[in-house]
């Protein structure tokens, strides 16, 4: 179900339509606003302003994604060695075992 929520940025009025409840869309909108009030600062068109906003969130977003794609690749590391580690253990219970048997 899409939800419809009146959000301001910049000073002006959004419908947003999302299938995201009402609280997530708000979060996003209050995101983009203070970005944007944060360059406001300065002389800038609206237009200017909301373009630097975008690239600053872009950034934001690549950056993330670089951090989860090393903590994927540290998980799967960590999975591949704990395997081994296991496969080792093994290996020893059984020459245990053997060396017990003589």
């Amino acid at each position: 179900m899409k939800n419809r929520v009146t959000v301001t940025i910049g000073g002006r009025e959004y419908i947003m339509v999302a299938v995201e409840d009402e609280a997530y869309v708000r979060k996003c909108a209050a995101l983009v606003d203070g970005e944007l009030q944060a360059i406001q600062g300065g002389q800038l068109s609206q237009t200017d302003a909301a373009t630097l906003v975008a690239m600053n969130i872009a950034d934001q977003y690549f950056k993330e994604q670089e951090v989860s794609e090393n903590l994927r690749r540290q998980v799967k590391e960590s999975l591949e060695e704990a395997s081994r580690l296991k496969l080792e253990l093994s290996e020893a219970k059984r020459e245990i075992f053997r060396l017990q048997k003589k």
